[in-house]
């Protein structure tokens, strides 16, 4: 298991776009799997690329631990950071059964469609021990590639949709506390006692 650092909020890499992935390389495929160990490893649902000072197009999610905790909900990035949404997930055209929460791998992803509207807390791995309610979309439909760099199509709800949606964002060089309606909060007692 290879875990790398999780860049910071105000680290300077976290506001700049990210570059397109043009082909799969050994190295490209090494941070894949770094990206997931490092996910898991800090308790995350999502890591994109720039968090951990890559400026690639690429993120990992993986709610299905947040959508199993006896129906609790994550945080777009941390579990211990709860949101009110549910977390209703499908995935489609990628080989996976339906109502999966991962993981997945998108690459170069493209929003294509959203529907509906859910606010909730919403955390991040680059500023940890703080949540925001966001409104995000309830249903979204995303383009991407594979790890294979086969074009696959994700479809979620709830939980996953933001999670979509929060890790994109990252990707043009925008978090969550840009769009946070009121203030930050901090959740870190909250987390302790769980």
């Amino acid at each position: 298991m290879a875990l790398r650092n999780i860049r910071i909020y105000g680290d300077e890499i976290l506001k700049k776009k990210c570059r397109p992935v043009q082909m799969m390389t050994p190295r490209t495929k090494l941070l894949i799997r770094d990206m997931l160990d490092t996910m898991y490893d800090a308790n995350g649902v999502g890591l994109a690329a720039p968090q951990v000072g890559i400026l690639k197009r690429i993120v990992v999610i993986d709610v299905s631990e947040a959508e199993d905790d006896s129906g609790s909900e994550g945080a777009a990035e941390n579990t211990a950071e709860n949101m009110d949404t549910a977390a209703n997930a499908d995935k489609k055209e990628s080989g996976a059964p339906a109502n999966q929460g991962g993981p997945y791998v998108l690459i170069n992803p493209e929003i294509l469609e959203t529907a509906g509207e859910q606010t909730g807390q919403e955390g991040c791995l680059s500023l940890p021990g703080q949540a925001g309610n966001v409104t995000r979309p309830e249903y979204v439909k995303v383009k991407a590639l594979d790890e294979n760099m086969n074009e696959i199509i994700v479809e979620g709800r709830g939980l996953l949709a933001r999670a979509i949606c929060h890790e994109c964002d990252h990707l043009e060089g925008i978090m969550y506390v840009e769009k946070v309606e009121g203030d930050l909060f901090d959740v870190t007692d909250e987390a302790e006692e769980e």
